[in-house]
């Protein structure tokens, strides 16, 4: 009877230790991580209100999390290195930082973007400097963009902008004393495609140009202010960049660039890319399980076309729920496939090695 007694206590041990242990690992905390690619005012504006929508939402199917954290990494490639920890359980990232660090295991891309199609989608550059400025067509939704070279305001922008309004293409020669703004290495729009496309067309990349002359500004913002003061020629950056700094442009106050003429009266286009796949939605699958990644796809589909107003609402920019992905210019969300960033894959193993 007390060998019984025993046996019966230990395995009830046994089972109140596995119940332990099962609680422990119950996640408790959703961490979101996004890149910075916009500046960093308006995207930690932006992004201030999904913890408790998205919190909200997830509760809805079936997952009850105490918190929602929200985290501008200080990179791109920050980003995917929490993703691969598993330190961060979702994040906002291109393509090409996807491509860089998923191995098939640590990671795995649950959403495409979807955003509004453009007036302008040539890839000859003087179409785009044809027909400025460039306009969204909320009808239609596309699944990839282009990346642009923009000429700014200094000497050296305005005539590589005359060139190529004047019918010429730029020869690798022309590049040769041009500042260039890029992004962080992993920058579909920033750094990677550019490379991919000079490979086309010049059979060189960004790595073969003066180094000192290739300028890592900070996010698009940094781009546009960089092409207003002159401090870079050109710059690389998404088809639409320029529609979002327009204001900035102009403006004098704080935070503004100070210039007189507008963004499309100062600025060309100089170079096209071919098309981007669309920024992901990624999740770590060190600490996301297949059901809670289900849940996490359907709750940001679901978010990113919710018109439901916004507490304490920004007038003209943050007023209702979808207008939180305004900061990433995404309109809506489809299932993704590892297999859809191969491209990607190919692109920065080329440029990156």
């Amino acid at each position: 009877m007390y060998k019984k007694l025993v046996l019966f206590t230990l395995a009830f041990v046994t089972l109140l230790g596995l119940a332990a242990c099962g609680e422990a690992e119950e996640k408790t905390d959703l961490s979101v991580f996004f890149v910075p690619s916009r500046d960093n005012a308006t995207l930690v504006q932006g992004i201030s209100y999904l913890p408790e929508v998205l919190k909200a939402e997830l509760a809805e199917l079936g997952y009850d999390f105490e918190t929602v954290s929200v985290y501008v990494g200080t990179s791109y490639e920050a980003v995917g290195q929490a993703l691969d920890a598993g330190t961060a359980d979702v994040g906002f990232i291109p393509g090409g930082t996807y491509a860089v660090y998923a191995d098939g295991e640590n990671m795995d891309v649950a959403l495409t973007a979807t955003r509004a199609g453009l007036n302008n989608d040539s890839d000859n550059p003087k179409d785009w400097n044809d027909n400025k400025p460039t306009t969204g067509d909320s009808t239609k939704q596309v699944t990839y963009y282009r990346s642009i070279a923009v000429a700014g305001t200094s000497a050296k922008g305005r005539e590589l902008a005359a060139k190529v309004n004047g019918g010429e293409s730029l020869t690798w020669e022309d590049l040769q004393d041009v500042k260039v703004g890029v992004q962080s290495v992993t920058s579909s729009a920033g750094r990677v495609y550019p490379s991919l496309l000079f490979n086309t067309l010049f059979g060189k990349t960004l790595n073969d140009l003066p180094q000192a002359n290739v300028i890592q500004v900070s996010g698009y913002g940094g781009a546009a202010a960089a092409l207003a003061s002159g401090q870079v020629d050109i710059a690389f950056g998404y088809a639409d960049f320029r529609r979002d700094y327009a204001d900035e442009w102009i403006s004098s106050d704080e935070g503004g660039y100070g210039r007189t003429e507008s963004i499309w009266d100062e600025t060309d286009v100089v170079f096209v890319t071919e098309g981007v796949y669309n920024d992901t939605i990624t999740v770590s699958k060190k600490t996301v399980d297949d059901d809670l990644q289900a849940a996490i796809e359907q709750a940001f589909i679901n978010l990113v076309s919710d018109e439901t107003p916004l507490p304490k609402p920004v007038a003209g920019v943050f007023e209702m729920v979808k207008d939180i992905f305004s900061v990433y210019s995404h309109q809506g969300y489809t299932r993704a496939d590892d297999s859809d960033y191969d491209g990607a894959r190919a692109a920065n193993d080329l440029i990156n090695g």
